[in-house]
């Protein structure tokens, strides 16, 4: 009974409003996310570049979203010259169905507490957006230049001294 009355009232409620975007199902729970992630951070190493570690899965709207919108031109070019992207599929954190969440704290993200989480990496490892690393799971309703402008301030940021 509750989740009926549950159900109405949200059929009843207006939708949300959620930015146009594109979508796209590129996190693989198949994928052996560790070597992954290890071989992106050699290439980046080599390259000069950083690593993008996309954390999600393909059954969140959000995570889907940011896919989308890094498989546009703008972001493939933007990526391309500037980031190792690696998408790492989660599964579900939030219902103790979580995996490759080791992957997580080792960056210094000690919990996923939704998707996606993006974390920025220097090719040495070390996390460079630790205090927005959580923030995306907002990305369905954020802007294509919001998320534009915050990736390529994170390919241009100096990641914090390490004390």
């Amino acid at each position: 009974m509750a989740l009926a009355l549950m159900l109405g009232a949200c059929a009843n409620a207006p939708a949300p409003a959620f930015a146009a975007h594109p979508e796209a199902r590129l996190y693989d729970a198949g994928a052996d996310a560790l070597a992954d992630v290890d071989a992106a951070l050699a290439r980046a190493a080599a390259s000069g570049k950083r690593v993008m570690l996309v954390l999600g899965a393909n059954w969140c709207h959000d995570s889907r979203a940011l896919a989308g919108w890094l498989e546009t031109p703008r972001f493939a070019a933007l990526t391309a010259a500037r980031y190792e992207v690696v998408f790492v599929d989660v599964g579900s954190p939030q219902t103790d169905e979580g995996r490759n969440l080791d992957i997580a704290r080792r960056f210094g993200l000690p919990d996923m507490v939704g998707t996606p989480a993006l974390l920025v990496l220097d090719a040495d490892g070390t996390a460079v957006n630790l205090d927005t690393a959580a923030s995306w799971r907002d990305a369905a309703s954020r802007s294509e230049d919001a998320i534009f402008a915050e990736l390529a301030a994170l390919a241009e940021s100096t990641a914090p001294s390490q004390q």
